[in-house]
């Protein structure tokens, strides 16, 4: 299993974020967004072994496409670098993951889930917006904007990324559903960001979703790959 963090400038965050995830992951990789603090040394000092991906692009969007492609787990799972989304809740993920799903996404509405961090703003557009998505793509999504997320490396070709900023995680959820993937929401508790301040800016960002949203309605979307069928006994070695 693969974890894709995009981290800039987020040095004092990673002790906290690198802590909640669990040891038996098989890859880090964090994308560095060219961070002018100790972003890259922290991390290899808590991580020797973590992958680190220089963005060459701007933004979240195209961090995490940049971060998708270095990974080679099977399952990929993507998390924050500041801090409000916990580690420890990634077995959650993998679970429904390994018992049929194809894309789990967080959500802070779904019971258990929660968050510290939701404006009135923030909280009144995603709920106007996941509105929109489910009438308009079928869905019955309860959480639209939210940056927890896992899935099988193989439908990487369905979730194509090819948008820059925070209407990354709306880009994923809207195409996870039009190209056929079975969809499985688990519930996340989001924390305040710890250390620094948000590039996140609730109206710009919020208009750049609902354009992701209206242009994914006329685009064809890329059909699902198929599970891979089970090896043979006598390959897998059993007699």
């Amino acid at each position: 299993m693969s974890v894709v963090v995009p981290a800039m400038n987020e040095a004092e965050n990673l002790p906290h974020v690198f802590a909640t995830l669990p040891q038996w992951i098989d890859e880090i990789v964090l994308v560095d967004g060219n961070s002018v603090d100790d972003t890259v040394a922290v991390a290899k000092r808590l991580r020797p072994n973590v992958k680190v991906v220089t963005q060459t692009g701007r933004g979240k969007g195209d961090a995490l496409a940049a971060g998708f492609a270095a990974c080679t787990s099977d399952i990929i799972v993507m998390i924050d670098a500041d801090g409000s989304t916990d580690g420890h809740e990634i077995i959650t993920f993998v679970g429904a993951l390994v018992t049929g799903a194809d894309f789990v996404k967080g959500s802070r509405y779904a019971a258990g889930g929660g968050s510290d961090d939701l404006t009135f703003n923030r909280r009144f557009g995603n709920k106007l917006l996941t509105s929109l998505v489910n009438v308009m793509y079928g869905t019955q999504y309860t959480d639209l904007c939210y940056g927890y997320n896992a899935f099988w490396a193989r439908h990487l070709d369905v979730l194509d990324l090819d948008c820059d900023g925070f209407e990354v995680e709306t880009l994923m959820n809207v195409r996870a559903a039009k190209g056929g993937l079975k969809v499985h929401e688990v519930p996340s508790h989001e924390r305040c960001r710890i250390h620094g301040e948000s590039n996140l800016r609730a109206v710009r960002d919020g208009i750049r979703v609902l354009k992701t949203i209206l242009r994914e309605w006329r685009r064809q979307p890329t059909p699902a790959q198929p599970k891979p069928a089970a090896a043979p006994a006598a390959d897998r070695g059993v007699a």
